[in-house]
């Protein structure tokens, strides 16, 4: 539901899967540095009001198989419904062939617009 929104702001995320791999990344949580993309006020839905989302490139490795994507981060100052666990990053990435809840996978991102932090 959102893509077409990020898209008219210069992210073309259409030919990702329309949905994210939630990847823990116990015990460490992460904070965005300077993301590559930043997009504020989104009004995307009447459902609540407008929220800020960022995006860093990242690679995605499974099975020795390796995948583009992009960190999804919906800030959760401007979420209000939901609550985003420190612990987990979001993920849009292609359609990934085998894989499903609990595989096993490495994910690389960048170190400049991404910190990793032992505990939080």
């Amino acid at each position: 539901m959102q893509m077409p929104f990020f898209k008219e702001r210069g992210l073309d995320l259409t030919s990702f899967f329309h949905g994210t791999l939630n990847i823990s990344i116990s015990p460490y949580t992460f904070s965005l540095r300077a993301p590559e993309y930043t997009f504020r006020k989104v009004n995307w839905t009447t459902e609540h009001p407008p929220e800020d989302f960022s995006f860093s490139r990242c690679r995605v490795i499974v099975e020795n198989d390796e995948y583009e994507g992009w960190v999804y981060y919906p800030h959760p100052e401007t979420k209000i419904r939901n609550f985003q666990n420190p612990t987990i990053i979001e993920v849009i990435a292609p359609r990934i062939p085998g894989i499903g809840y609990g595989a096993k996978i490495e994910l690389r991102v960048n170190p400049r617009e991404i910190l990793l932090v032992v505990g939080g």
